[in-house]
């Protein structure tokens, strides 16, 4: 596997785990959304998940983000009888994102954004070497 390869193969990973901590930052968001009315649904909470893809280019697979899909798990519900969008029992229908399973997600998000920087930052030096024994 050549320099070019493995760059291309970090910056790929760069873009997926960006991306990925974009859609988690609008969860993080939108965890206290409510709905707007009783027959509404509030903010529903969006998935990731990756797939290969061969880079023709460089001739070898690399990630990227797949189909963003939405969390099927049940909304909360609050008692809240004075809320203009509590139903008749009083109770809102709130968001189904938990704060600390995005916190956990991010925390993830960034060490694997990090790994790819270090495999850049690895990359770099044994390309910078090479040159080095080649003078």
């Amino acid at each position: 596997m050549d320099f070019e390869q493995n760059f291309g193969i970090s910056a790929a990973g760069l873009r997926a785990q960006s991306l990925r901590m974009r859609i988690i930052a609008e969860n993080l968001a939108n965890q206290d959304s409510v709905a707007a009315s009783p027959t509404e649904d509030p903010y529903r909470r969006k998935l990731v998940s990756f797939r290969n893809t061969l880079d023709r280019k460089l001739g070898v697979e690399t990630v990227e983000l797949g189909p963003v899909a939405y969390d099927q798990a049940a909304f909360g519900r609050k008692y809240d009888p004075g809320h203009p969008s509590a139903d008749a029992d009083g109770y809102i229908r709130t968001t189904n994102v938990r704060g600390i399973i995005e916190s956990m997600d991010m925390r993830d998000a960034q060490r694997t954004y990090q790994a790819n920087v270090s495999a850049i930052e690895a990359s770099k030096k044994m390309m910078l070497q090479t040159i080095e024994l080649l003078r």
